[in-house]
């Protein structure tokens, strides 16, 4: 132990490599020749304390010691980097290829590390991946993608790797991507075009790069929002028209594949991934069910019981937000153009009413219909200070986001996804995400839900690529059923789940292939 008077040696925390990365070891690392430490009944105490340089020393040494451990609900970098864009940078892998752009290749470490704890919850698709990479069957595919690329989306694009397929990828949200994950797939060989807080133009510059590549053209889609799709076709018709199979995962998107169908222009098979139930029942209901809550407490640590909250669509999603705020005593409203969805919400106790009827009294507006200008600006002038506005929907047309950016109105970022657009009178309106998706804007989505939509993906593609001529036309499909089915049972070893099997004698009665499927494709779960 050290005497009276005598200094501490600095320990490895000062550099941020201290596994006793606490406040009070981070102390101990800034006394070298700043602090005295004095003994008194066997307790350590500080006789003074640190000067100003000295503060700003230790608030940077707790800081880099934190983003040693590198957490999901955010990508790290050093502040450095952000003066720089990535598409300036000249970066290689450690195998000499620059064929990527990402934020730091240098966080490729930390992101396999996430990437390896996302594997431990996502056995099904992992189990996919060991059965069907023998066979490889998507040798030859050469996908091109633009989803959320976070841990969990990884592990489906190193699937597709190891199923034989090339990947070229690129983020559908600008906010959603997790620096270290993309350093990761850059440094595993995926050409990734993608990091946080791109701007408009790098969002396209990004999906560009990917399709429009010398010697490479994609032959598989997959999509999340219909902007890699609308991007080929409009700018690469020729390309679009070789294109065997599309794969879309959203609302959005597949309301632009049916709008392409009904006009004759999809000249390929396309396959409506968000409408199978695997997806429908499982990432958007109870995904959302638990997001939701996760989005909104870290970035406004709001309290929700009491609150006054109005949700905007009553679908899977609208149904999952309203469950969870709900059960922490919200008071929910809900707004519906449809019937049956408003009856239904109805039913479960909520109110539903026209937003207009609400507006000037709720704490909370959240958009989940996929749809345009749900809030408009009219609503956004209405709205009581300090009520907080977001989207659980994919596109971030819901709120009128662009509205808001005039002269009169003042911007101030509160905190990361956290914006305070402020009128003249002093009110303020909380809007998170600049409108767009919450939970994989500013926080994060549960790691087993995001493997029943991967590994419904996964098959979709094996499905589209190995089909044979003939099969599917050009036109949109929803998966089939036995597919959906299979997905389902591939899940039901994590929770220790054993089927009941139908006797000859049953399957017999009901008119069932005891092996399924189960259901008509006309039944709703």
């Amino acid at each position: 132990m050290a005497s009276v008077g005598s200094t501490v040696p600095l320990c490895s925390g000062y550099q941020g490599k201290c596994s006793r990365a606490d406040l009070q070891c981070a102390q101990l690392c800034e006394v070298d020749g700043e602090l005295q430490i004095q003994f008194a009944d066997d307790m350590q105490e500080f006789t003074k304390f640190p000067t100003k340089t000295g503060r700003r020393s230790l608030s940077r040494s707790i800081s880099q010691s934190s983003t040693d451990s590198y957490s999901s609900a955010a990508s790290y970098t050093d502040s450095s980097d952000d003066e720089v864009s990535p598409r300036e940078k000249q970066q290689t892998n450690s195998k000499g290829s620059s064929n990527f752009c990402v934020k730091n290749i240098k966080q490729a470490e930390f992101g396999r590390r996430e990437i390896e704890i996302a594997e431990q919850d996502m056995s099904a698709l992992i189990s996919l991946r060991k059965r069907a990479q023998g066979e490889k069957p998507l040798a030859g595919a050469k996908i091109v993608g633009c989803t959320h690329i976070t841990a969990q989306t990884a592990v489906l694009i190193e699937t597709l790797c190891a199923l034989g397929a090339q990947c070229r990828w690129s983020a559908c949200n600008i906010y959603s991507t997790q620096n270290e994950v993309a350093a990761a797939l850059a440094e595993a060989g995926v050409a990734v075009f993608a990091w946080k807080g791109e701007s408009e133009d790098d969002f396209w510059w990004c999906i560009d790069r990917c399709v429009n590549m010398d010697g490479w053209q994609a032959n598989m889609i997959l999509d999340d929002g219909g902007d890699l799709t609308h991007w080929v076709y409009k700018k690469y018709p020729n390309v679009f028209k070789k294109i065997r199979g599309i794969v879309e995962e959203s609302v959005t998107g597949v309301h632009r594949l049916y709008q392409l169908s009904k006009a004759g222009k999809l000249c390929v098979p396309a396959m409506n991934v968000n409408d199978s139930v695997t997806k429908q029942k499982f990432d958007n209901l109870y995904c959302c069910r638990e997001s939701i809550l996760d989005g909104l407490k870290r970035t406004t640590d709001v309290m929700f019981g009491g609150k006054q909250v109005v949700v905007c669509g009553y679908g899977e999603v609208g149904k999952g937000c309203c469950a969870a705020l709900k059960a922490l005593g919200a008071i929910v409203y809900i707004t519906e153009i449809d019937p049956i969805c408003a009856l239904q919400a109805c039913m479960d106790g909520f109110r539903v009413v026209k937003l207009n009827e609400v507006i000037r009294q709720v704490d909370v507006v959240i958009t989940c219909t996929g749809n345009k200008n749900v809030v408009t600006r009219e609503h956004l002038d209405r709205m009581k200070n300090s009520c907080i506005v977001c989207n659980m929907g994919h596109s971030n047309t819901e709120i009128d986001v662009t509205s808001l950016r005039t002269p009169e109105l003042t911007w101030e970022r509160v905190r990361s996804q956290v914006d305070h657009v402020i009128w003249p009178d002093g009110k303020r309106v909380v809007l998170l995400a600049e409108g767009r998706l919450l939970n994989l804007s500013c926080s994060t989505v549960p790691t087993f839900v995001l493997s029943i939509t991967a590994t419904t993906q996964a098959l979709a593609l094996i499905e589209l690529y190995n089909a044979p001529e003939g099969r599917y036309k050009q036109d949109v499909y929803l998966l089939p059923k036995k597919m959906d089915e299979y997905v389902a049972s591939l899940h039901l070893p994590s929770f220790d789940a054993h089927l009941t099997e139908l006797t000859d004698d049953q399957a017999k009665y009901l008119g069932l292939n005891k092996n399924g499927p189960f259901k008509p494709n006309y039944y709703r779960y």
